[in-house]
């Protein structure tokens, strides 16, 4: 016999307040949390596996089950002492927003699925491209993160390059194509090289430029790889690189491009929300000049995941390189159909977050969090860096920044000094007060002290210190 809808009311909601009790309890003791997890790998097996039930259960008992078997098996990522990554916490709007999200259960695909999930995103879009200062006329599309920002920028330039080159690449694929030359930084994200391949260029397509001593591109050496490569050309540039937060020089390296008919992306995955605070703006001077641009959302701007941005100068090419059409899709005359700017087709409708993320802050608000994440990453890395046995190798101009750990043998060798760095990094996460990740930079392991999260605050830059002066006090015991 069907089950009522009133039962089925009743499990839903009893499975909710439950799920609302577990998430209030958690976020309630994040800062007492211990940041890293305290779980094994073999026990989360243990507790999470088994055969398949074959009887199912109630679906509140699961939620609690659940919490239970995976207690010490989350990173605090989402409190004010988590400095890897460039993970950002979830505003209380935005959290809020994705719950209410999910209950709507909307396909954000077509605004005949999902109406007001097409509309928020349309809004919100537009409000990005102004707080970002891009041009108007820039198409956009709301992604899992940057890696299929970037997918779906690079999408665009292929698109684009190709058919000023008279080579429609939708009609013909790849194969004869003109060759196309990608120039780019050595410093660039993983992420470019992972979108370039599910694009179908090779590795011998990238010309790869050494960047200088402020991790930017050389004017130079750009010019002479740009004019020595193949056309067509698509160039990649960094607006807060990995490591040292560093942008290229847009002002300079992006008009060179333009005048030899390349097309310019921007990496700016945390670096490009940045233009919105006007004590940084500065460093992205120019910018705007480019052809498209990827960042994420699950960043600076502290929505929760999955949440990425891409924006492209030339709408048409975007909207081709996306675009499907099928006899059971109904296009809409009027509305945006997201479907025509996205990779995916189905799809959560994450503009709710986003779009609650920016009414909760404001353009002053986000202002305040970005320029508050910097002056934090800064006071972290030259109180950490003033311990003794530590060095500065970055101190931040954004909100990245670097620190090693010296061996204190006279004749210790650069290998010695990475893993003494690497054994701090490994206690300081172990005593669950902070969390950073390692970096090699310049042949140099370092910790890479990274601080976009809404929740970080004084205190927490006064503990995260503490931590690390307690760890070498520990370590030069042994």
């Amino acid at each position: 016999m069907a089950e009522q809808p009133a039962m089925q009311s009743a499990r839903t909601i009893e499975a909710l307040q439950r799920a609302l009790n577990h998430a209030t309890q958690y976020l309630n003791a994040l800062d007492e949390r211990s940041v890293a997890s305290t779980v094994t790998l073999k026990d989360l097996r243990l507790r999470l596996g088994g055969p398949l039930p074959e009887l199912g259960m109630n679906a509140g008992q699961v939620i609690d089950d659940l919490v239970v078997n995976t207690k010490g098996g989350q990173l605090a990522s989402a409190g004010g002492r988590f400095f890897a990554w460039v993970i950002g916490g979830s505003l209380p709007s935005a959290l809020a927003a994705d719950w209410v999200t999910s209950a709507w259960d909307q396909n954000a695909a077509l605004y005949a699925c999902g109406p007001a999930a097409a509309v928020v995103e349309e809004i919100a879009g537009a409000w990005l491209k102004e707080l970002l200062g891009l041009p108007d006329e820039a198409s956009f599309a709301f992604t899992s993160g940057c890696q299929l920002a970037h997918f779906t920028c690079l999408a665009a330039a292929r698109h684009a390059v190709l058919r000023d080159a008279g080579w429609d690449v939708n009609a013909n694929g790849l194969f004869g194509c003109p060759k196309i030359s990608i120039i780019t930084s050595d410093q660039r994200h993983a992420s470019v090289d992972r979108a370039l391949r599910f694009l179908g260029f090779g590795n011998r397509s990238v010309v790869e430029i050494p960047a200088d001593q402020n991790g930017q591109i050389p004017t130079a050496d750009f010019q002479a790889a740009l004019t020595a490569a193949a056309r067509p050309a698509i160039v990649v540039l960094n607006a807060g690189d990995l490591n040292m937060g560093a942008f290229d020089q847009f002002e300079v390296l992006i008009p060179l491009a333009k005048a030899l008919g390349a097309w310019v992306h921007i990496d700016g995955a945390f670096g490009l929300l940045a233009r919105t605070s006007r004590s940084k703006r500065a460093l992205l001077a120019g910018v705007e000049l480019a052809d498209s641009w990827a960042t994420d959302g699950h960043k600076w701007l502290n929505v929760p995941y999955d949440s990425g941005f891409a924006f492209v100068r030339d709408h048409e090419a975007h909207r081709a390189c996306m675009t499907m059409r099928a006899s059971y899709i109904a296009p809409d005359q009027e509305a945006r159909d997201q479907v025509d700017w996205n990779p995916e087709l189905s799809r959560r409708g994450r503009g709710f977050a986003i779009y609650a993320a920016l009414r909760e802050l404001g353009r002053a608000g986000l202002e305040d969090l970005i320029d508050r994440c910097c002056a934090h990453a800064r006071a972290l890395v030259t109180g950490i860096g003033a311990l003794e046995g530590a060095e500065i190798l970055w101190t931040p101009q954004l909100n990245q920044g670097l620190v090693r750990f010296l061996n204190a043998r006279l004749d210790a060798t650069d290998e010695q000094h990475n893993a003494r760095t690497d054994a701090v990094i490994a206690a300081v996460n172990a005593s669950g007060e902070a969390f950073f990740s390692g970096t090699t930079w310049r042949g140099k392991r370092a910790m890479r002290v990274s601080v976009v999260n809404w929740r970080t605050t004084e205190n927490d830059v006064r503990r995260t210190i503490a931590a690390v002066a307690s760890a070498l006090a520990r370590m030069n015991k042994c």
